[in-house]
């Protein structure tokens, strides 16, 4: 059996723990691998590689930092294949879902490559007489990022590359149930030229995530998951006194106006609710029909729902693939039974998908609901599988309501020929991320990510601009070069003249 090691100090490393968790392909069911789960010993060795390496690797000229980058996307570009492979073979979704998550994740690493000037500060000259002040950004330290399964590449690749061109050094917990694409790209920056130590990865769950949040020498947590874990990281990384930014769940809603083109929203729709399987923070998992649109657009999309073709991942006709777990995947189901309970609609069924061949693998088909309300829990809570619920609104203020009593405020859209409508409803939408006509609206790497209320602890977003500011920490100096005479002391609020 295939072990999967740590990477620490530039190297595999297999650590102090015995403990070991399974990897799984989902398209078979089929065990590929172990991975060594860390314990805190194991934590204390990577934090130990990354401090060692910060201090020369923050003295870097910023410059010889772009140019890793630089060299490190190469290299993903030229082995994006084999890249993409290992996040079908451990996550499940479909071949050109997962390029399509690397390419965004690569993004980032692009927009690093501009760190020089994203780290020039600002000068005045004279601010009082004879006295200049200036900023610059420094980097913090040891950073720490905890990724979750649904994008293996995607959203590492949101962090640590803007940590380390900001002359950070950086341990990485990916999640364990998918963790061989962040070992590829481990071993991908040493080839670039990174030096040892810069980038680490640990193995583990909820001993090794503790590890980094108890560690003094760790001074900034990154955190994509679940809401209730983002909550536990955000107020445990405060009480140890580390930056953080922890973005949690989302129950993202797609309004669908009358005045839409139709078949616009449904294929939007399509693509953004049953998407690698429904697991994504930005799925729509929620469309809100406003006025007499309802009854075509549940007809529209149940025609297209039951056509879905599901698949494995590597299948080239496969729009959707499996779940990443067993375990998941009978969550997902269990919701579709609650949904029944509770009095939805029942629109397309797709718990009894059974593939020839693949018989043990975690599929399942997508499932639309009609009717739903928003006292039922397939509305209020975040499903994370390909169940769509619609949800009449008699108009438009009954369905931006909706939207901003929802207690997850991470992506939203609306589906409108209306130009007042499509302005009205982006500013007063109190959601992070807005679209208009666009199903699934994720920022550029060279904008920032994010979302609000309960989809989002800390104060800065993800990557673009609010990155830098993530990963930096301001300095403002002030200085005047004495002319050769003394001045007498002064006993007062010093104010600039």
């Amino acid at each position: 059996m295939n072990i999967i090691e740590h990477f620490i100090d530039g190297k595999t490393f297999s650590g102090s723990s015995a403990e070991k968790g399974k990897v799984f392909n989902p398209a078979t069911g089929d065990q590929t691998a172990e991975v060594r789960l860390a314990n805190n010993k194991d934590v204390n060795e990577a934090v130990k590689s990354a401090k060692d390496a910060f201090l020369s690797w923050s003295n870097t000229p910023p410059l010889q930092r772009a140019r890793v980058m630089f060299k490190f996307k190469e290299l993903i570009e030229k082995n994006s294949d084999e890249l993409t492979k290992i996040i079908v073979s451990e996550h499940g979704k479909v071949y050109e879902d997962a390029k399509g998550s690397l390419i965004r994740g690569l993004e980032v690493v692009e927009y690093a490559c501009g760190i020089p000037q994203m780290l020039k500060g600002e000068y005045t000259e004279n601010v009082g007489s004879n006295v200049d002040s200036w900023s610059i950004r420094q980097p913090l330290g040891v950073c720490a990022g905890v990724t979750p399964f649904n994008f293996p590449a995607m959203v590492p690749m949101w962090m640590f590359p803007m940590a380390i061109a900001c002359g950070n050094t950086f341990v990485l917990k990916p999640s364990e149930k998918d963790p061989s694409c962040s070992m590829k790209l481990a071993k991908l920056l040493k080839e670039a030229g990174l030096p040892d130590g810069v980038f680490n990865i640990i193995n583990g769950g909820k001993e090794a995530v503790d590890g980094l949040i108890n560690h003094k020498e760790v001074v900034a947590m990154s955190f994509v998951g679940s809401t209730p874990i983002a909550k536990y990281i955000y107020e445990n990384c405060a009480k140890n006194e580390k930056r953080v930014q922890a973005l949690g769940g989302a129950k993202n809603h797609c309004v669908v106006m009358p005045d839409c083109d139709l078949d616009q929203a449904v294929n939007g729709l399509m693509g953004a609710a049953y998407g690698s399987a429904g697991e994504r923070c930005m799925a729509q998992s929620v469309a809100v029909a406003v006025g007499n649109i309802g009854d075509k657009l549940v007809s529209n999309l149940a025609k297209k729902v039951e056509t879905l073709k599901v698949g494995p991942g590597m299948d080239k006709k496969s729009e959707m693939g499996p779940l990443v777990t067993k375990e998941h995947l009978e969550k997902v189901k269990n919701y579709v039974d609650i949904g029944e309970k509770e009095g939805a609609k029942l629109i397309v069924d797709g718990r009894n998908l059974k593939l020839q061949g693949y018989e043990n693998g975690y599929y399942i088909g997508g499932c639309l609901f009609d009717h739903v309300t928003a006292k039922m829990r397939i509305y209020k809570e975040e499903i994370f599988g390909p169940v769509l619920s619609v949800v009449r609104a008699k108009n438009f203020d009954e369905a931006l309501q909706l939207v901003n009593d929802h207690e997850f405020g991470n992506g939203v859209s609306i589906f409108t020929r209306d130009g007042d409508s499509g302005r009205t409803f982006s500013n007063k939408a109190k959601i992070g991320m807005v679209g208009i006509n666009i199903p699934i609206p994720v920022p550029m790497a060279f904008h920032s990510f994010g979302g609000w209320k309960r989809s989002l602890f800390g104060d800065q977003h993800m990557h673009g601009p609010e990155g830098v500011r993530f990963y930096t920490k301001l300095k403002t100096i002030t200085s005047r070069w004495p002319s050769g005479l003394r001045s007498d002391p002064e006993f007062v609020m010093p104010t600039m003249k």
